[in-house]
């Protein structure tokens, strides 16, 4: 078999490769790497493609063996195996409602920072530069950017305590 025809038949169901390695590995990079070995190890037993029913149903085997054996190999950290049929998927909605609140709320009382703490929280928290590079770029002192990020950092947090005690409203 030539390189044209293990392309047309292998084709029309690789996405579907990629898909389950998805779902049973939740990364995407061990996903597209999973595909890959499920295509390399098809194209190696390309000379068997007759001797089975689907060569489709072959990769959804080969994929699925190959993804239970990384998970069982714990060969990366972030690999689980995810039943989306047994997931509250209404209490991952309604987190991501309450993050997505209190990181609105986290921008806005950073709007009543002064300036320059405002900055220099968006500079470390979210730009992720250290302190030396924020000084360097504001033309401070190190120990004056750790001393404003600690202020503006406390304030944040008390008026963040205070409000889940429901203070503010």
């Amino acid at each position: 078999m030539d390189q044209t025809t293990f392309i047309q038949q292998v084709n029309p169901f690789k996405d579907k490769v990629y898909r389950v390695a998805k779902r049973l590995l939740v990364s995407d990079d061990e996903a597209q790497d999973a595909t890959q070995e499920i295509l390399l190890k098809l194209w190696t037993h390309r000379s068997k493609f007759a001797q089975y029913r689907s060569v489709e149903a072959f990769a959804m085997t080969m994929t699925k063996n190959y993804c239970y054996d990384k998970l069982k190999a714990k060969s990366s950290s972030n690999l689980k195996i995810v039943h989306n049929n047994y997931e509250d998927h209404s209490w991952n909605t309604g987190r991501q409602v309450e993050v997505a609140d209190e990181v609105a709320w986290v921008f806005k009382l950073m709007k009543d920072l002064p300036k320059q703490q405002q900055l220099i929280v968006q500079l470390r928290d979210i730009e992720q530069f250290n302190n030396s590079e924020i000084a360097d770029m504001l033309e401070m002192n190190e120990t004056a950017v750790r001393v404003a990020l600690s202020r503006a950092r406390k304030t944040l947090r008390e008026a963040l305590i205070k409000k889940q005690n429901y203070g503010i409203q």
